[in-house]
């Protein structure tokens, strides 16, 4: 039984009926079993509507071009608990149910409220049944007792959809969107975090949502994937780790789990995503390999993650001035001389954000202490 699992999948309409998928990518998905993208935007045809408050891009896909390349590849599956999925509020989240619906594509990870979004995929397969948990760190899109939203990253309930799972079913595959942008490492809250899930029954951890390629590391017996990268992402960047992804390859054989990854590329502009081979396939593994090394080094992973908080500080320190929000230099000015603090929706949606998103209520923690010497 082989199961293909990537990460995020964004296609914009420019790209509808263009090949940019190399044969040697179709070629890998059709060798599997069962096929799970991450799909990192709604699909809606609404552009104007029910957009929610907050800072950063939002996102949407339409359905032509969404199901153009989930249909190209074979894709059986989708998750959906992600930063992005909300972006276009309840409308348009519901909209992609009635989407994946129609078109017999299974779904997990968000849901018309919490306790939809909450809901485990169990797939019947010929090696056993097969639990799906999905959930995502709680920035933008976390769903709630009565509203839409994905399935948010909470360690108790976490605990308990993955006890119940283990319960039910053969296998465990527990799938987060949530990690540092850019950052190739977990952070140490993030290591121990993963392997407590682990503790709970999973039986292999997955991770996107980064944009960038990451280690991974095995615990009591439990692959952790840390980041997938992206799969396919057809906007630009200026990271040249944007345009680098991980396909993983799930082999469950006679009760037990192998793990196979399968390095792609999207080249520059046109998007065309190839299966890497030969020197460029071993460049991207040697690097992943010098992941894992910093992974399994506590003292290391903690020196690269403070040097990472280094990086950052300036960043998050103007995140949490209101005054880096007004675009007027003269307003801004007159507004810094009164001491006047000056917010809108916008800011208190970032400041809500930053404190209850895990990867920024870390960062900004952890920058603010430096600030203060604490």
């Amino acid at each position: 039984m082989k199961i293909i699992i990537t990460g995020d999948l964004y296609i914009t309409d420019q790209f509808i009926n263009k090949q940019i998928i190399d044969k040697s990518v179709k070629e890998l998905f059709s060798q599997a079993d069962y096929r799970i993208v991450n799909l990192e935007a709604p699909l809606t045809e609404d552009d104007a509507g029910d957009k929610i408050i907050k800072t950063g891009p939002h996102l949407r896909m339409s359905e032509e071009a969404a199901l153009g390349v989930l249909k190209e590849l074979n894709v059986d599956g989708v998750t959906m608990a992600n930063n992005h999925i909300l972006d276009y509020g309840s409308k348009g989240l519901l909209d992609t149910l009635d989407v994946l619906k129609r078109n017999n594509f299974a779904y997990v990870g968000a849901g018309r409220n919490l306790a939809e979004a909450s809901q485990t995929l169990y797939l019947d397969t010929p090696a056993g049944k097969i639990a799906i948990v999905n959930f995502a760190e709680n920035e933008w899109a976390s769903a709630t007792d009565d509203k839409a939203g994905a399935n948010p990253m909470d360690i108790v309930d976490n605990a308990r959809q993955i006890k119940v799972a283990r319960q039910m079913a053969d296998y465990v595959f527990v799938i987060v969107h949530g990690g540092h942008e850019y950052y190739n490492l977990p952070s140490l809250r993030m290591q121990k975090q993963y392997r407590f899930y682990a503790e709970q029954g999973a039986d292999i951890i997955i991770g996107h949502h980064t944009h960038c390629i990451g280690g991974n590391e095995v615990h009591e017996g439990v692959p952790i994937y840390y980041s997938l990268g992206n799969f396919l992402f057809t906007l630009n960047s200026l990271q040249e780790d944007w345009y680098t992804g991980l396909i993983l390859e799930v082999e469950i054989t006679n009760e037990s789990i192998e793990c196979h990854v399968h390095p792609v590329r999207q080249q520059k502009e046109n998007f065309h995503l190839t299966l890497l081979k030969n020197y460029e396939k071993d460049a991207v593994l040697n690097r992943i390999a010098d992941f894992c090394r910093v992974i399994e080094n506590k003292d290391r992973l903690q020196s690269n993650w403070e040097k990472y908080v280094e990086r950052q500080s300036k960043l998050y320190l103007s995140f949490w001035s209101p005054l880096a929000h007004i675009k007027n230099r003269y307003i801004k000015a007159a507004l810094s001389r009164l001491n006047i603090n000056a917010t809108n929706n916008k800011t208190l949606a970032l400041f809500l954000n930053l404190m209850r998103c895990e990867a920024h209520s870390d960062m900004s923690r952890e920058v603010i202490k430096k600030k203060i010497n604490r």
